[in-house]
């Protein structure tokens, strides 16, 4: 009987010595592949392109055929060459939109004017609990064109090529913006 209980309690022992060796190298690894994680993100964001400024003043060719295989012939499209991009405006059902084309004549992403309960509710909630002193002045949601993989410039600001929502935000003479993602996380964007 002794036996017995000195093995039972041998296999008791060396399995928890087993699993908790098994549980320092399980948290172990996670730290290593955090850490690379970590390396592999500023190794894409090192790997963008930096925003090309365009020449000219003209609208090139190239964009305008682009938006006609992107959106098709959109009537009352109006065309203007900004710094770095070129941007279409135009309307599609029933929604004022504007196509941002870079160098390479490729889609960046659209823009269009939303209201503030478009955003996420847990967006709503933050932004009326922390910013309940300011004017909601304006949303506009930017729907990036995940296969070109330049970033987008909005308010004079370079950001991470992905959808957001830009909230504008007005108290005396102060004008702030907030970005927000699309699971309604909430983030400041930009002083003006």
């Amino acid at each position: 009987m002794k036996k017995i209980l000195f093995l039972f309690a041998t296999t008791v022992v060396m399995n928890a010595a087993v699993n908790a060796q098994s549980d320092m190298v399980v948290k172990n690894d996670l730290k290593k592949l955090h850490g690379e994680e970590k390396v592999i993100k500023n190794e894409i964001k090192g790997d963008k392109k930096e925003l090309k400024n365009l020449e000219g003043n003209e609208v090139s060719y190239q964009a305008k055929q682009a938006f006609y295989r992107d959106f098709g012939d959109m009537p009352g499209t109006t065309w203007t060459r900004s710094t770095y991009f070129d941007e279409a405006t135009f309307t599609k059902d029933g929604q004022r939109m504007i196509a941002y084309y870079d160098f390479d004549a490729q889609l960046v992403g659209t823009t269009m004017h939303k209201k503030f309960s478009d955003l996420p509710p847990s967006a709503q909630h933050y932004i009326n609990k922390k910013y309940r002193r300011y004017n909601k002045d304006d949303v506009i949601f930017f729907d990036d064109n995940q296969f070109n993989e330049n970033d987008m410039y909005l308010y004079g600001s370079q950001f991470d090529d992905e959808d957001n929502y830009f909230v504008v935000l007005k108290k005396d003479n102060q004008t702030i913006i907030l970005q927000v993602n699309t699971n309604g996380n909430v983030r400041f964007f930009k002083k003006m």
